[in-house]
């Protein structure tokens, strides 16, 4: 107990790097603000208790540095920049600092809208299936362990305790509220589903604004969740604007047996697609990094939105030379997507498809083109298709035969104007010849006339207007608290604040911080807090201004002297 009342460990010198502020604590790490000096940014250093590291969490710090390298470059995995020891022999880890309020602090201030919680459910869930395929299962996903970046994007941390999806150890630990029955059992299991019900607890809890089996005013111990958990249905979401498709999608992800759940984290995430179908949203593309795209395009099956970030073939001598290719089969130039699989071949029982004439002293086949229906587009995963000529279309004039030319052909009907018969006499041939001559070229005149001229712009009567209202990105910035000062006052501590830009409905949400973690998120509508004083002889809080639509500031934190 006397590490609770320890205060944060003092931060490390490390090169390159000047201290700023203490961010918080962990079960063996602090967090601090740090000023990098090249390239000059505020970074998130992570560094070891030094008490910590004969009980081996130096292997679980180096290995969690490990993970995070392998998968940071994810657009929702919090990036790491370096790793080190420093010059007292900790450990550190160097991330990208996100100011922003955690999801944890965000869904207690006020419970996310439907549409944010989809997109942010998605967005994690694809950062979770992404670690999945590297072989690496987190096994702390909850809202505290999502952070956000300063474009409002969730960003998912702490893989203290991952671990790979082959070993079967036990997790040494655990988040009760969003773990699932198998957590509790006498062996406890891990793996995919483990992941699976963590992300449907945590999508529950910002759409709720509580953990999922959390009792508003009851008995919330530990030992309580536990057996909500292991025996009680999911409580449905008691909000007008949730579907019931919502509830049936979070219920299947917090099934009681492992089985039941959803299969993986992609499939989870496009359960929450077809939710946002459902409701008219906008639908949140699938970022997924696999170096494999013919598996990539069989777990896309179903038509989902999922952008696949694989290896990519360009052949150098397209034209124009931009964005994947897909190879022809050279014995059946008509191949065309109706009858191609992934690869752009054709099966191999599909009958011999006939073949155009086409010269044999160039190097790139020939191809017709003729009168082209498009069909209505029904497939989200679009691909290059190489259109064959109606049939009974007339070739190009190019392609006539020289020696036709005395037959003249109206060009709509494709019947003679005249019988093309053999000349009487010798003038009536050079006659016939002129005649043909001049209707050609004239025929030739009108054809180039239409290709040069400028195409008719669109009508405005057929040109559907399309407005879209601004977004902002950022959703309203809030401004920090300001003047944040503690003092002791006989066995209290008593901080005090100033708000800014006063507005109404402006509230403050504050919480203690020790080296052993957060205390409790509380709420008030003054601008002091009193609080007993910590007794071994540091007190700290931290707070932030809450707008009344629930958007928040980042945190500004004091300590007593």
């Amino acid at each position: 107990m006397s590490a609770a009342k320890r205060p944060p460990a003092p931060p490390p010198a490390l090169p390159g790097f000047t201290y700023v502020d203490v961010l918080g604590s962990g079960g063996f790490a602090d967090v601090y603000l740090y000023e990098q000096h090249l390239p000059r940014r505020r970074v998130a250093v992570k560094v070891m208790l030094a008490d910590r590291m004969a009980s081996g969490a130096a292997e679980q710090f180096t290995a969690e540095a490990n993970v995070m390298a392998l998968l940071s470059t994810h657009p929702a995995i919090v990036t790491i920049y370096q790793a080190g020891v420093s010059d007292d022999g900790r450990p550190y880890l160097v991330m990208e600092y996100c100011s922003r309020p955690n999801l944890q602090v965000r869904s207690r201030a006020a419970a996310f809208s439907i549409a944010e919680a989809l997109r942010v459910g998605i967005q994690v869930a694809a950062a979770v299936e992404t670690a999945h395929r590297a072989g690496i299962l987190h096994r702390d996903i909850k809202p505290a362990n999502i952070l956000v970046t300063e474009y409002n994007r969730p960003a998912l941390t702490d893989f203290g305790i991952a671990t790979t999806a082959e070993s079967e150890e036990s997790s040494s630990g655990m988040s009760i509220p969003w773990s699932p029955p198998e957590s509790f059992s006498d062996v406890p299991g891990s793996g995919v589903a483990t992941d699976v019900y963590a992300l449907g607890a945590t999508v529950y809890t910002l759409l709720a604004g509580r953990s999922p089996f959390e009792q508003p005013g009851g008995r919330n111990g530990g030992a309580d969740l536990i057996q909500r958990i292991e025996s009680q249905p999911v409580p449905p979401l008691v909000r007008v604007d949730a579907p019931a498709s919502l509830q049936a999608v979070l219920e299947r992800a917090m099934a009681k047996r492992p089985g039941d759940r959803y299969e993986s984290a992609i499939a989870f995430a496009r359960a929450l697609q077809r939710v946002q179908i459902e409701l008219a949203h906008s639908v949140t593309p699938i970022d997924i990094l696999d170096d494999s795209p013919e598996d990539a395009a069989a777990d896309d099956a179903d038509g989902e939105l999922t952008r696949v970030r694989g290896i990519v073939s360009i052949e150098p001598n397209t034209n124009p030379a931009a964005g994947p290719t897909r190879r022809r089969d050279q014995a059946s130039p008509w191949a065309s997507s109706d009858s191609a699989d992934s690869t752009g071949r054709g099966p191999a029982d599909a009958p011999a498809r006939p073949t155009a004439a086409v010269p044999t002293d160039t190097a790139e086949p020939t191809l017709l083109r003729g009168p082209v229906s498009i069909a209505p587009q029904t497939d989200l995963d679009t691909s290059s298709t190489i259109r064959r000529p109606a049939k009974n279309t007339a070739p190009p004039a190019h392609t006539l035969d020289p020696r036709a030319a005395s037959a003249i052909v109206d060009e709509t009907t494709g019947e003679p104007l005249a019988p093309a018969s053999a000349p009487r006499t010798r003038r009536g041939l050079w006659v016939g010849l002129a005649i043909a001559a001049v209707v050609l070229v004239v025929a030739g005149v009108a054809v180039g006339a239409s290709l040069l001229a400028p195409a008719a712009p669109p009508s405005a009567e057929n040109t559907p207007a399309v407005s879209a209202a601004p977004q902002d990105p950022l959703g309203g910035y809030v401004p920090p608290v300001t003047g944040l000062a503690g003092t002791v006052q006989g066995g209290n501590a008593v901080f005090t604040w100033k708000n800014p830009e006063p507005k109404d409905g402006d509230g403050y949400l504050w919480y203690p911080y020790t080296l052993a973690g957060n205390g409790e998120t509380r709420k008030v509508t003054d601008t002091t807090v009193t609080l007993p004083a910590d007794a071994g002889g540091t007190t700290c809080i931290a707070v932030m201004l809450v707008r009344k639509d629930g958007t928040a500031s980042t945190e500004t934190r004091k300590c007593t002297p």
